[in-house]
């Protein structure tokens, strides 16, 4: 039973972020049901959906077109702690399910809403993606190598940190907030803001002058020779985030980047002068380009290099670290990141494998309604649901 266990969470169907926030807090012990649209019904229980972000919730097939449906939705509000939803604004309003509609049947409601833009503002109610999101919270255009064009971290940091989990945390502090006063507020979860928000340690190296704006020079966003990634002889790639005067030191030692200098006969520049950082990064290209990349790990994995081996996630799954803590496992035939964070006394799980839309319906509307067959199916007859 996780930390979130009893905690009863609506799911408005959406896409990316909405879907990640979900899968959490189920992960976390949650009761999460999603809502799905009844004409995407259907499907074989028996054969999972492959999409592991849906995993550990129930899903009912709703009409939100139908009088009736918005009234089961509704009817579940007053049964669950919080709701989250990824229409763009207004969208719910129109729908009947609404802040104002929901609160009403439930004051102590935590309501959610996870948009690109935010509520308001001249961008509120255009279209966008992770990529435009970063772009806008200024997080876009430090991503990548100096005289190259910003290169969008997958949909990592728009989607998932600073949306799907950012959310997560305002669910939760709404919930903690919620039990002192007993009353539901409105959370609005914007992309562009979460990304910002991740920004917050950049800002303050700017602050400090010891951040510029121009892309791939600074010690962090691979300007440093010893903060990147380096090719190795078989083609593969290690990591080294050699910071640290000490973990320099480990570096130079381990890699022979000193000797490799002298034997061309030049000296050692001061590691924090960044005028030799471009100089440093091709010489230490060359060293490791000297060995394979598991070679380079028997000499570096265990030191204090700060040095890991860039893998692929097949190669994540099998590395000897990960599968001792079980940061990935199978579960249901497919292998998939193990939830997070590790609680010590109420440990997370994957509850259930992902459903078909709709697939739990009837489950879900005798669980959190009380309603018998002859329920069910006269609002399955209506349309209402599926």
């Amino acid at each position: 039973m996780g930390p979130l266990s009893g905690v009863k969470v609506i799911e408005v169907a959406g896409i990316g972020p909405g879907p990640f926030t979900a899968m959490m807090l189920a992960d976390m012990g949650a009761d999460v049901v999603r809502v799905d649209r009844a004409d995407r019904a259907g499907g074989d229980p028996e054969v999972p959906p492959a999409d592991v972000l849906y995993r550990g919730r129930r899903s009912v097939g709703v009409n939100l077109k139908s009088d009736e449906g918005v009234q089961v939705v509704l009817d579940l509000v007053e049964h669950a702690d919080a709701l989250i939803e990824g229409f763009r604004p207004g969208v719910a309003e129109r729908l009947g399910i609404g802040p104002e509609e929901c609160l009403e049947r439930n004051p102590a409601l935590v309501y959610s809403r996870m948009t690109g833009w935010g509520q308001d503002g001249p961008y509120a109610h255009t279209a966008g993606h992770d990529i435009n999101y970063i772009a806008l919270a200024g997080a876009l255009a430090h991503l990548g190598r100096a005289g190259e064009q910003p290169t969008p971290p997958i949909n990592l940091v728009g989607d998932f940190g600073g949306g799907g989990m950012l959310q997560a945390f305002g669910v939760v502090c709404g919930l903690l907030e919620a039990q002192r006063s007993g009353k539901g507020q409105v959370i609005d979860a914007a992309m562009v803001d979460g990304s910002a928000t991740l920004m917050t340690m950049i800002w303050a190296f700017r602050a400090m002058g010891i951040w510029t704006d121009e892309r791939g020079t600074n010690m962090l966003d691979t300007g440093a020779h010893f903060y990147d990634t380096y090719e190795t002889a078989d083609g593969k790639y290690v990591s080294i985030g050699s910071i640290e005067p000490q973990f320099y030191a480990e570096l130079l030692r381990l890699s022979g980047l000193e000797e490799h200098l002298a034997a061309k006969g030049k000296e050692l520049p001061y590691q924090m002068d960044a005028s030799h950082w471009e100089e440093l990064r091709g010489e230490l290209a060359e060293v490791f380009a000297t060995k394979t990349r598991d070679e380079w790990c028997e000499v570096m994995e265990g030191s204090d290099v700060c040095f890991a081996p860039v893998l692929t996630m097949e190669e994540a799954a099998r590395h000897p670290h990960n599968v001792e803590r079980g940061t990935f496992v199978e579960f249901g035939g497919i292998t998939q990141p193990a939830p997070s964070p590790r609680f010590s006394r109420t440990p997370g799980a994957i509850q259930r494998v992902p459903a078909h839309p709709g697939q739990d319906t009837d489950d879900v509307l005798a669980d959190w309604l009380g309603m018998d067959d002859s329920g069910v199916a006269a609002l399955r007859d209506s349309g209402a649901v599926a």
